[in-house]
């Protein structure tokens, strides 16, 4: 079996196993997760862009709200180096490139964009003119276990699979394996908490599963209302850049979101 195959294979276990006594609550989660996804996708579309001016670790990018800029989003920061050619007839195939940090919008004005400068250990400073970018190849993620803040004791270990799932069919992520991920934090040996406060945990972890961002799902309660809470971690520094927060869908919204083969809403 492909290792692109393993996070539907995983699901159907899981189902398989998990009790249905709590399969209402989970499925709230998924579905209210799917409402938010696009957001998800929109903080990293492709874009491509110039750095105008820098003050300190403060860089200036000519790309504002009219361009997609978005506080959160992190680029890779570039310079572009000689042209290669090819060896037997001359004609140019493009540019060399130099990878020398990564910028975090801070702020976003409507033509122009603020960003922290993020250093990467033997590179040089980016100067004018050098570019940022957020790939066009689909950005390798993972989806922590859920943060069950409301003491609900609900068994909510399939939410992972159905976020990758919603992930997934954005076609901008690749998800890591959540069989892989749970097996971080099974048994003590990694907390989801930390992933969430402590940066260089968090860091760490994400050079073990090789990705590029974490998204953190949190449950919570506030006022007598359960809402769902998806935090995006940044691999790079460890810290949250942007989180989105809703209400749980009823009950009845989030059966409508599931697929024949599943078992139905019980609680």
């Amino acid at each position: 079996m492909s290792r692109a195959a393993a996070p539907g294979a995983a699901l159907v276990l899981v189902l398989a196993s998990a009790g249905v006594a709590h399969a209402g609550l989970a499925d709230r989660i998924g579905a209210t997760f799917a409402l938010m996804a696009e957001d998800f996708a929109r903080a990293f579309q492709s874009v491509e862009g110039l750095i105008v001016s820098e003050e300190g670790d403060t860089l200036y990018l000519d790309l504002g709200e009219e361009r997609g800029a978005q506080v959160g989003q992190e680029f890779t920061i570039f310079r572009k180096g000689a042209p290669f050619v090819h060896p037997l007839t001359g004609a140019p195939l493009g540019q060399f490139e130099e990878m020398l940090g990564y910028a975090q919008i801070t702020r976003v004005q409507p033509r122009f964009s603020e960003a922290r400068y993020v250093p990467v250990d033997g590179k040089p400073r980016p100067h004018v003119d050098d570019g940022v970018r957020i790939t066009r190849g689909r950005l390798r993620i993972a989806v922590t276990p859920v943060l069950d803040l409301t003491g609900s004791k609900a068994d909510l270990r399939r939410v992972p699979y159905l976020c990758t799932l919603v992930l997934e069919r954005s076609k901008r992520f690749q998800v890591a394996d959540p069989l892989t991920v749970g097996e971080l934090f099974a048994n003590g040996g990694a907390r989801v908490e930390e992933v969430l406060s402590v940066p260089d945990r968090a860091m760490r972890m994400s050079t073990s599963l090789d990705v590029t961002g974490w998204v953190v799902p949190v449950l919570l309660e506030r006022r007598g209302v359960t809402y769902l809470d998806a935090t995006w971690i940044s691999a790079v520094t460890g810290t949250a850049l942007f989180s989105r927060r809703l209400p749980l869908v009823p009950p009845t919204a989030a059966e409508e979101q599931r697929f024949p083969w599943e078992p139905g809403v019980e609680d």
